[in-house]
């Protein structure tokens, strides 16, 4: 039998900012996560491993209980 919780998720929304390095690579960054910026060479390489960083640190926070295991997240380029 699967468990159902009533509750509803609450949605965290991160914001995802882009910006070109003087060496021409990208860099993104989540500002509400400390620490949590990826580099690629490419606008949506950037994008894409500092989502998959981001997903890392939110998941170590949930597994260690800092952060509520019923939120859902969205990831808004800036």
């Amino acid at each position: 039998m699967a468990y159902r919780s009533a509750a509803r998720a609450k949605k965290r929304a991160y914001t995802i900012e882009i910006d070109r390095e003087q060496d021409g690579r990208w860099i993104a960054e989540i500002p509400q996560l400390p620490g949590v910026m990826a580099y690629g060479k490419t606008q949506s390489e950037a994008e894409r491993r500092v989502k998959a960083l981001a997903l890392r640190v939110i998941a170590d926070r949930i597994e260690n209980k800092r952060a509520p295991n019923s939120a859902s997240f969205q990831f808004d380029v800036a």
